[in-house]
């Protein structure tokens, strides 16, 4: 017998689960209108052909009975013609409406698919950078998009099928009752087990499903460390094929070995629940034996009842199915609306506003910022000025905070205390898009676009629609064109290996993502490292034209190389999260002090870092 208090526990789970439903039926119905409105007539339908077989198979029966006792009278083969014909209309259509109904909601599935794909899309897009530093969020965006994508449209399908087949059951209760009041419940009684056995199955793989989010991901982790180009050198320099073979093939073995376990209780469960009701069929089914033993039935009574109590006992099942299908979809559709339902932190105060370009200065005033869930502060009391129009370098070593002030200045993060003044205005209250148009980035690791030469460039500010000129002008000042040039097809060649394209080197690569920053006529150009793959001839020719193309504009440049930094008009030192030098280049060398130190050191070495390299064992003998 079940457990009645596990049993009352799912339950009072399942209604919990039930707000999602009309949601989802909302989501469907947004998404797919007409032919859920054609779903659902087939379903009506579908629903009405079983007990309109039975019935005419009753009939039918009898009537060849009749035509047999007649002896072939072709007046009572004429008088039963038409239940024939009706045979063959209905066994038609039950060929035909499976067929019909399978087209349909496979258009309805691949349009409701399409759409939540673009909820995804679009919440991943409007959340903040921050979400995409933690673990849990690659959980729920996992279980999101590989768990629930089509939970709606198999939710959806539990409950058509769960109506279709109330809508036969119905009628074929409505039969029995004819023949005994006690059958539909007898038959009814018989598939509860099943329910209760497939209640727990759904939570158990669930459970399992939302325990192994991680290790699930891990595994595809694994697998593209194997098979992905990014990680191909490496793997083969270093031998680790072996290592992350082993490590996919352990985690898989662990993952199997536990599914499998699962699935194996789970038979054992439904094969207990399917001889549990063993003894109502036996009991129905002598019953109508005696009947007809007796004499109180017909042929065609006991071919009905043989075959009325046999599609119940399967829809029975079935609607137990449906309902154990519709909580297990549920549950992982409670995966989706968490995800849709996360609020990003940084909101815009006034969306649609246009923000004048920078014409006074940028402020950090006190600010205090630690990334999320870090116990180390990033940046602690740091106050710092950016004058318009002039051209500001940031030097200092890794970690010192560097790319974090940029951050900061896109606003992808709040600091937690103080405040960053955009002309005297605090950012957070001026319009986020609008902040945005008035800012140009070249990344540190800019994104490698596997598309067109002229969209990789186009893509710093499409609102504008850039036309071949503009961007051929952006490629040249950051000394891409002559490169571009080379290329199979120009402009018109894609890039990267993905989709066949060429590929470009490292530095290639970084000066195709600079003419994306310059094209955006933005009042602040901030650029993070943009001379780190470039030679010293390269990076001497850039440098000598780098204050004409940023004229007019306020330049923020993070590097390492100061012979970037000495271009420009401040030079700020960064160390720990504080501003510990600033001046011009020629005053910070009088100081004497950290950039003095270190400008002596890459001059002496020729920007090339000493590495102490200690004596071979042999050596020493």
């Amino acid at each position: 017998m079940p457990d009645l208090t596990l049993l009352t526990k799912n339950l009072r789970k399942v209604r919990s689960q039930v707000r999602f439903m009309p949601r989802t039926l909302k989501l469907v119905w947004t998404a797919a209108r007409p032919w859920t409105i054609l779903w659902m007539a087939l379903l009506l339908l579908q629903g009405l052909v079983p007990m309109a077989s039975v019935l005419v198979t009753r009939s039918a029966v009898n009537a060849v009975v009749r035509i047999v006792n007649a002896h072939g009278d072709l007046t009572v083969m004429g008088e039963q013609a038409f239940l024939g014909v009706l045979v063959v209309v209905l066994i038609l259509v039950s060929e035909f409406l499976p067929s019909i109904t399978s087209w349909v909601r496979t258009s309805q599935s691949e349009l409701v698919q399409d759409h939540i794909y673009g909820l995804i899309h679009e919440q991943a897009i409007r959340l903040d950078l921050s979400f995409y530093e933690t673990a849990e969020y690659y959980d729920q965006l996992h279980r999101a998009r590989v768990d629930a994508i089509s939970r709606p449209t198999s939710l959806l399908e539990n409950i058509g099928g769960l109506a279709q087949n109330v809508i036969t059951f119905l009628g074929l209760t409505a039969i029995l009752i004819s023949y005994a009041w006690w059958l539909p419940p007898v038959l009814f009684l018989g598939a509860v087990p099943a329910l209760f056995v497939a209640v727990q199955g759904m939570l158990r793989f669930h459970q399992w499903r939302a325990r192994n989010t991680l290790n699930e991901r891990k595994t595809r982790y694994y697998d593209s460390m194997l098979t992905w180009h990014e990680g191909a050198a490496e793997i083969r320099l270093f031998s680790l094929g072996d290592h992350f073979r082993t490590m996919f093939q352990k985690l898989r073995n662990d993952l199997r070995s536990e599914k499998l376990e699962i699935g194996r209780k789970q038979m054992i469960a439904e094969m207990v629940a399917a001889l549990t009701a063993l003894p109502a069929v036996g009991l129905a089914m002598g019953w109508a034996v005696w009947r007809a033993l007796r004499g109180s039935a017909s042929l065609g009574d006991l071919a009905l009842f043989y075959q009325v109590f046999n599609q119940g006992q399967q829809l029975a099942r079935s609607l137990l199915n449906n309902v154990g299908d519709g909580y297990r979809n549920v549950l992982f559709l409670e995966n989706l609306f968490e995800f849709l339902d996360l609020k990003p932190r940084i909101v815009d105060p006034k969306p649609g506003e246009i923000l004048a370009p920078l014409s006074s200065e940028i402020r950090f005033e006190n600010v205090a910022f630690r990334y999320p869930g870090s116990e180390r502060t990033a940046l602690d009391r740091f106050n710092f000025t950016i004058p318009a129009g002039q051209i500001v370098a940031i030097v200092g070593e890794n970690g010192a905070g560097k790319s974090t002030l940029i951050k900061l200045l896109c606003r992808f993060y709040d600091p937690e205390s103080g405040r960053i003044t955009f002309d005297g205005s605090d950012m957070r209250d001026l319009p986020l898009a609008g902040l945005h148009r008035q800012i140009t980035v070249l990344f540190q690791q800019p994104v490698h676009y596997h598309d067109t030469v002229s969209n990789n460039i186009a893509f710093g500010d499409m609102a504008a629609a850039p036309g071949l000129d503009e961007i051929k002008a952006a490629a040249a000042a950051a000394g891409a064109h002559t490169t571009i040039e080379r290329l199979p097809f120009g402009y018109d060649t894609v890039l990267g290996k993905w989709f066949g394209g060429s590929e470009l080197s490292v530095g290639e690569w970084q000066r195709v993502a600079l003419a994306r920053a310059f094209l955006r006529r933005a009042s602040l150009v901030i650029l993070d490292e943009p001379t780190s793959a470039m030679d010293s001839w390269a990076e001497a020719d850039w440098m000598a034209k780098f204050r004409f193309l940023v004229a007019g504009r306020t330049a923020v440049v993070i590097t390492h190389r100061f012979t970037t930094a000495l271009k420009a008009d401040t030079i700020h030192v960064m160390d720990n999260g504080h501003i510990i030098e600033s001046g011009r280049h020629e005053q910070l060398l009088e100081l004497n002090g950290r950039y003095a130190q270190s400008w002596r050191e890459q001059v002496q070495s020729d920007a090339v870092p000493r590495i102490t390299i200690p004596p071979h064992p042999s050596s020493q003998a």
